[in-house]
């Protein structure tokens, strides 16, 4: 029990002294910074493009599975539905991402 009391204190002690890390704000040299950005939009978007072209046909796949007694064909069809609905979602959500971190870098 007193090793937590004792780590408790010094998380407490840490946190009210001054910041133990210094200030540093990490950047892109301005030359790279709007091809960085290009870069970061065409594989979004070409990722999404894929990620709705792979819904599509799974979709395609679903219908005509099911039309013409295929199990198997429409099962990989619902599954790529899945796995297209799983990476737009990890697409918009690491663009996000790195769009948060690159606004929490430039300190506006």
């Amino acid at each position: 029990m007193s090793q937590m009391l004792q780590t408790a204190h010094d998380i407490i002690t840490l946190a009210a002294d001054d910041p133990v890390i210094p200030g540093f704000t990490p950047s892109l040299p301005g030359t790279l910074q709007n091809p960085t950005g290009k870069i970061l939009g065409w594989t979004a978007g070409v990722g999404l493009s894929l990620a709705v072209l792979g819904g599509l046909t799974g979709w395609a796949c679903v219908a005509i599975g099911h039309n013409s007694e295929r199990a198997q064909l429409a099962s990989r069809g619902k599954s790529a539905i899945v796995w297209s609905l799983i990476a737009g979602i990890g697409i918009g959500v690491t663009s996000g991402l790195v769009w948060g971190f690159y606004t929490m870098t430039q300190g506006k």
